[in-house]
């Protein structure tokens, strides 16, 4: 799955890995059954890119599901957006900074 991430998915991983950030980001983590596309373990915060495919009735629902169980494991979830990552990426790391920090 590491090979066949999205171009946003790419874009933000420069941003987290080595620590860039002061923590650690893993990409492509399993918790639970379920794939993460960033997930740190210290902060137990999990960052989800989503693309046009999120915008339909049954995948939200589904995502609402998942980041419930998320949550009922103690996991804060970050939901950004294809488009949020091409259009503003030093905001998208502003609010990642900022779940970080509390």
């Amino acid at each position: 799955m590491r090979r066949n991430q999205t171009p946003q998915e790419d874009k933000l991983w420069f941003e987290l890995r080595n620590g860039k950030l002061g923590v650690k980001f893993k990409r492509q983590n399993s918790i639970g059954g379920y794939i993460t596309d960033f997930y740190c373990q210290k902060h137990k915060f999990i960052i989800e890119i989503d693309g046009g495919i999120h915008n339909t009735k049954e995948a939200q629902e589904y995502d609402g599901l998942r980041d419930n169980y998320f949550e009922t494991l103690g996991y804060r979830v970050l939901r950004i957006t294809n488009e949020e990552v091409d259009k503003n990426l030093n905001n998208v790391l502003e609010k990642i900074e900022k779940l970080i920090r509390t």
